[in-house]
């Protein structure tokens, strides 16, 4: 059954044959491949908390890997080794070889929707070089826009096909997931009327991207907040690897409203070098690969000098790179730079590490599929095995469009047809939102965020011990009892930090539970290596952490 008629007149209801939740490449191009290939009696619905294309995948500079047939010097092999090598031991074989020997294939494909990614004189695609890799792999567009490029592409055609329906603004708040752990849709908020709606469907795609926001300095937009994680984690997903988060060592040392500007690590691929105020380097005492050593190391050096000096960041010196190379190579980069009075030919720039990626996430294999029946989970919000404990540079984009691609591939098998039935579990939830609760007193969540970010920075972050993570946990949990919403919240800011609490204290409960240094992951406390690699997994049912 579905609603009664005295919710409908409370309440909006839908169905589609597939529900998005998120509007950055993953979801864009899973969502144009699935239309391209599946009989869609409902029709696609695109959700976005925001306004579409605004999402991590906009801010990604540096590019994307392709394993490029034209490109001689690169091989599966290679990218493979590399992938592993940086994936500090957590890295699935299978699915990084899966990865790597589709990407020609995939990203010839998204040529055919309008992407395109640099060339030379000559038309062909040109690659560069970024750290951890041995060769140069990575395709770009627009100088140090590939992400951005690639979303606008995306964006067009997915506004301009009439099977997407696109919500903008609109948060999604519940999974609906019936007594048989099967996803028949998703409720969701809209933040500027302030109405709910409940959109059935045999298949939601989670497409969120990360959880930088959590932190209080990060390279993410303020949408980066966790939600398709604690959605997941809230219907009784599996979650793996929560402990890891990458922090890019090369953050511009500048604050914005909501982030931090991205360096490219491309700008050190180019021959940029790390620095302190006197100019000197000081990679050479961390990793034979100085500048170009998996983003952990690196990461971990500019910290370590920070601390030592006591300043507030290091500084990155392009001066060696040709001006004319700078301007066409990075004119955003160099842009922003001279906004901040830094000419990238003349002057050092200042960096610092900052939240980046999330390496964890809903565990799925390469279609998306996650442990419910229905619900799939694609890009930075899932964890397919592919980066293991240290994302290798740009294989993330690569990630979320061969995911994409395969999770379309997989539905065109499938019958799309919305649930004409649900049970007494979704109808339960349903009641909950439908309620009226016009009296509820508004909080300030603004200032519980910017605590939050300081207890995540402060004690879950680039260096981890027993003592940091246990003060977390509690004062995660102290901030939780502030915030007296146990489940219907009054805006999306309010949904958004329900969104953080929950990922904050998965995060922090994970990283208390791996008691060694793997990667991203560094326990001042246990800083050897285990012999074994396991992934860890914590679900809601079980209410710990469990090593698989």
């Amino acid at each position: 059954m579905y609603v009664t008629e005295k919710q409908r007149k409370t309440m909006k209801y839908s169905k589609y044959s597939a529900v998005i939740v998120g509007s950055g490449i993953a979801g864009l191009y899973a969502a144009l491949k699935t239309e391209q290939q599946s009989n869609l009696p409902d029709g696609i619905l695109l959700i976005t908390k925001s306004k579409l294309g605004e999402s991590n995948s906009r801010y990604a500079q540096g590019g994307m890997v392709g394993v490029l047939k034209e490109n001689k010097k690169d091989s599966t092999e290679s990218h493979i080794t590399d992938t592993l090598k940086a994936g500090a031991g957590l890295s699935e074989l299978n699915t990084v070889k899966f990865i790597s020997e589709n990407s020609d294939k995939v990203i010839k494909d998204l040529l055919t929707f309008g992407v395109e990614f640099d060339r030379n004189e000559k038309g062909e695609l040109t690659f560069t070089l970024e750290a951890a890799h041995s060769v140069n792999r990575v395709l770009h567009s627009g100088g140090d826009a590939t992400g951005r490029m690639i979303e606008q592409a995306l964006c067009k055609k997915v506004s301009l096909n009439k099977n997407i329906d696109i919500y903008e603004q609109t948060i999604a708040v519940e999974l609906l997931v019936n007594s048989q752990t099967e996803c028949k849709g998703v409720l969701v908020y809209n933040d500027l009327t302030k109405e709910y709606e409940t959109v059935y469907s045999p298949v939601v795609i989670l497409a969120t991207g990360g959880v930088g926001q959590l932190y209080k300095y990060t390279t993410n937009p303020s949408g980066a907040t966790g939600d398709g994680l604690a959605l997941a984690y809230n219907a009784g997903a599996i979650m793996q690897d929560m402990e890891f988060v990458q922090f890019h060592p090369t953050a511009l040392a500048i604050d914005d409203d909501e982030n931090r500007f991205l360096i490219s690590e491309a700008v050190r691929g180019e021959g940029a070098k790390l620095v302190d105020a006197d100019g000197r380097e000081f990679m050479q005492n961390y990793d034979e690969r100085k500048e170009l050593a998996p983003r952990d190391i690196v990461t971990r050096a500019n910290y370590n000098e920070m601390k030592k000096n006591n300043v507030d960041n290091v500084f990155l010196n392009a001066t060696c790179i040709d001006a004319a190379k700078i301007a066409k190579r990075f004119p955003n980069i160099s842009k922003k730079c001279l906004a901040n009075g830094i000419d990238m030919a003349k002057d050092f720039i200042p960096v610092a590490p900052a939240a980046h990626y999330f390496m964890g996430g809903v565990k799925t294999n390469i279609e998306g599929q996650s442990s419910i029946n229905g619900l799939y989970a694609i890009g930075e919000v899932s964890s397919t095995g592919l980066h293991g404990g240290n994302r290798l540079a740009s294989n993330s984009l690569l990630e979320c469009v061969v995911c994409a691609y395969e999770v379309a591939n997989y539905l065109k098998k499938a019958t799309l047809n919305a649930p004409k039935q649900i049970d007494e579990k979704i109808k339960s939830v349903i009641d909950k939102y439908a309620q009226d609760d016009t009296d509820y007193e508004e909080i300030d969540v603004t200032s519980l965020k910017t605590e939050l970010k300081e207890i995540m920075w402060e004690n879950v972050g680039i260096l981890r011990d027993e003592k940091s993570l246990i003060s977390a946990i509690e004062k995660i949990n102290e901030l939780s009892a502030k915030f007296p919403r146990t489940s219907k919240c009054i805006s999306k800011s309010e949904y958004e930090f329900r969104n953080m609490l929950t990922t904050a204290k998965l995060i922090a409960t994970s990283a208390l539970n791996r008691k060694e240094s793997r990667g991203a992951h560094y326990r001042l406390d246990y800083l050897t290596t285990n012999g074994s690699s396991v992934h860890s997994c914590i679900t809601k049912e079980e209410g710990d952490l469990c090593f698989a």
